[in-house]
This record gives C-alpha cells, structure tokens and sequence, in this order.
C-alpha cells in the first residue's frame, strides 16, 4: 500500500506525561482534529479514571474514538486500525491535521507497523470458553492451548483470561491458530506519521506526577464513578474496561477484597507499572523524536517537521 500526502503528527508517551497538553498546544496553533490513541477512553461512563479530556478540552478541537462503546462491549485493535486510518483521510478532506495522541502503544505500533488480519470475535464461542473455564479453571485451558499453539501458550499467562480466550476463540472459529494469522502478511496505515513521545527526564518526576494525579482522581468521585460501573450487573472484574489502572483496584476495593488505603497504593503501583511498560517498549521504537515534558520548545519541535 502506498503512502498517501498530508501530514500526521503522533504523539505517545506513559501516563501522566502531559499528552493531551501537548496535542491541544498544538490544535491552537494549527487547524486539527485530535484521535485518540487510548484503550480506555472508547469507553462510555468511564471519564475520571480515564482521565477523560473535558468539555473545555474537546471544545479546542474535535476529538474521536472517545465514549463509543459500552464497558460491556469490545474493541479490537484490529478496529482502531480501521477507524484511525479512515478518520485521518476525513480530517485531511477538512484541511485539518490528524494528531494522534494516547498512550496505548499497542495501538500506535499496529497502525505504524501493521496488524494481521485475525478472524472477527465470536461471541458464542468467548461464552463458550467461559463457561469452560468455570467448570475446569484456565489452567486446563492453558493446556488445551499448549497442545494447540505452543508458542502463543509460551507467550500467555494461565492467570490472562483475556488473551487465553482470544487465541482459543482464534482457533475454534477458523480452524487456524493465533501464531499462524499473526504470521500473515499484514495491513498498515498508509501514511506517513510524524512521531514524538513525551515524558519527564527524571523517572521519579513522573511517579510523584501519578500518585498526584490519582489522589486528584479520588477526590473527583472516582469511587462513586466505579460504583456505578459495579452496580449494573453486567460487568465484572475480567472485560477489559474494569482491567484498566485504577479501575480494577477500586473495583476490588468496592467487592470488600482491598482496604481504602490498600486500593490507592496499589492504583498508584499499577499505574506506575503501566508507564514502565510505556516507556520499555517506546525506548526500542524507531524514527521517534523525544520531548521533555516541562521543555519550552516542544511546539516548536513538532511545528517545523508539519506542513498543512
């Protein structure tokens, strides 16, 4: 696929790095429209935890892929692909910038480097394994996928229900295992991305940015946030919207199974956790250019590589 004209700025980083800071800096100097890259935020009733962008934020510039789907629905990689790549062509067709800004790196290394083209989800065959798993444990399943798909079973915990499902569901419904499609050949972005990552220099900046920003959240509601989410009865602690930082440890908090003090030491640790992750897998990307959260010139930096 060739690549297409108009620029694309991404902007990554761990969280709590200021981001979305920068992203709205630039939306106020260039006409953009900002995507974001955050498996969390897709999520409706989900804003302080997520650390949501709020009204005032979205009313600089449109944002998208923010609140739309249900905590009980999924959201593949494989569709935000789908849905990044056609939302850069429309806000090119404004004559805007698509600035793309999160920090689910998972996202960003599919829709820069590509994603294989992996069978859709198929809900009964996920109850299915569900079920089975509540019958027999994951470990029996975990078994069941080291006799099929050694490498992928090599690769997940029996303790990740999440990915365990998927690379069983992979197989049932095509027949194929999930080292194989990963194998094939894959569909990319056809654009060319501009790429930056943002973070402090000093790693203990960043942790004391965290612990701050969560005790913000506490303050905000994020308790009664996640009761609401714990009071529907279709939820619970193993879909991926309550697995998110945070959400799950108050989550545990709410079922009785954490003390108060315990769930914001642990969303805190989580959290800081998450932005290792972060920053291990950006430290080893290629054509990155790295900003320092508190520099002057970060603008500036971006600007001189953009040409609408």
């Amino acid at each position: 696929m060739t690549s297409q004209t108009g620029p694309v700025v991404a902007i990554m980083g761990p969280t709590a790095s200021g981001k979305t800071g920068l992203a709205l800096e630039l939306a106020k100097h260039i006409p953009a429209e900002i995507i974001s890259v955050d498996s969390a935020l897709v999520y409706r009733h989900m804003d302080i935890g997520t650390a949501k962008p709020t009204p005032e934020e979205m009313a600089i510039a449109p944002h998208w892929l923010v609140d739309i789907i249900e905590p009980n629905e999924a959201y593949s990689v494989a569709e935000f692909v789908k849905d990044a790549t056609r939302l850069i062509g429309e806000i090119h067709s404004r004559g805007k910038l698509p600035i793309l800004a999160g920090g689910t790196i998972m996202y960003f290394n599919a829709l820069i480097n590509g994603i294989s083209p992996l069978p859709k989800s198929d809900t009964k065959i996920r109850d299915d394994i569900a079920r089975e798993a509540e019958e027999k444990g994951w470990q029996v399943l975990h078994d069941e996928l080291a006799v099929i798909d050694p490498v992928a079973a090599a690769r997940i915990h029996p303790n990740d229900p999440q990915r365990l499902t998927r690379a069983l569901e992979v197989y049932r419904s095509s027949g194929q295992t999930l080292t194989h499609w990963q194998q094939q050949a894959t569909t990319r972005c056809p654009y060319n991305i501009e790429q930056f990552a943002i973070a402090p220099q000093d790693r203990a900046v960043l942790h004391d940015r965290i612990a701050q920003r969560f005790d913000l959240m506490l303050e905000q509601g994020l308790v009664a946030e996640v009761e609401k989410l714990y009071q529907r009865g279709d939820l619970n602690e193993d879909m991926p919207s309550i697995r998110s930082v945070g959400y799950r440890q108050v989550w545990q908090y709410l079922n009785g199974e954490l003390s108060y003090a315990d769930m914001r030491d642990r969303g805190i640790i989580a959290t800081r956790q998450l932005a290792k992750r972060q920053l291990t897998w950006l430290r080893g990307w290629s054509e990155l250019t790295w900003l320092d959260t508190f520099a002057k010139d970060n603008l500036t930096k971006i600007t001189a590589k953009v040409t609408l």
